[in-house]
């Protein structure tokens, strides 16, 4: 008794540290991504990171949180294991694993489903942040009617056959203009069937390529991931 005793001790205390560890390392996932954010001084480059790897990085974190709860729960009921054997010992492992593997599903659908709302939110903001220019002036970001003049033909015709945004910002004190170029499959849109911000691009066909004369026609097909 006084050998189990003793063991239940050093586990329970080996579990908390354990999840503490998890704790903190879920909450240096979610630091070092916003210090990634906050070292990218280019606005657009700080757009394509944090669209490329926000999710990821949430997503780590979450998982950290899921081990922290699923160790530190085996540390609960250790009265119980002493009062009526070793064999409740690896009945609370297996419960605490069963219900670790559920919450990671769970929770594997919630980011997917929901999350992406958060960061769309977060992208519209930082494309719409107004640029600065080399000379320090605050640039406009141009209308579609007033952009093509800034765009190259090739770009006007990859914005024709393929699902790509051109943001045109342009210092109206210099003259400098600055161009991005925004993939339109990179980004999820609210779907109207489920409301979730799960609807991406799956594929694009050029059902009749655009000439001097005729616009094309470019059927792009949506899959919705909920």
């Amino acid at each position: 008794m006084e050998t189990m005793s003793t063991f239940l001790g050093l586990w329970d205390q080996y579990m908390f540290i354990g999840s503490v560890v998890c704790i903190i390392t879920g909450v240096l996932i979610l630091l070092y991504h916003e210090y990634r954010v906050l070292q990218i001084k280019d606005l657009k480059e700080k757009y394509d990171y944090v669209n490329q790897h926000e999710i990821q990085y949430f997503w780590y974190a979450v998982i950290a949180f899921i081990a922290a709860a699923a160790v530190y729960a085996n540390t609960i009921m250790t009265s119980k294991i002493l009062n009526d054997g070793m064999r409740w010992f690896y009945v609370r492992m297996f419960i605490t694993a069963c219900f670790g593997i559920i919450a990671y599903f769970i929770f594997s659908s919630l980011v997917r489903i929901y999350y992406p709302s958060f960061l769309e939110r977060r992208l519209t903001k930082l494309r719409n942040t107004p640029r600065t220019s080399p000379d320090g002036n605050t640039m406009r970001k141009l209308t579609k009617s007033e952009e093509d003049h800034h765009l190259e033909s090739e770009m006007i015709t990859t914005g024709e056959i393929h699902t790509i945004d051109y943001d045109v910002w342009i210092d109206d004190k210099s003259g400098f203009t600055k161009v991005e170029k925004y993939p339109a499959y990179q980004h999820a849109e609210e779907c109207s069937e489920c409301g979730y911000y799960t609807l991406k691009i799956d594929q694009e066909e050029i059902e009749q390529a655009p000439t001097t004369n005729e616009e094309g026609i470019l059927l792009t097909h949506y899959e919705c991931s909920y």
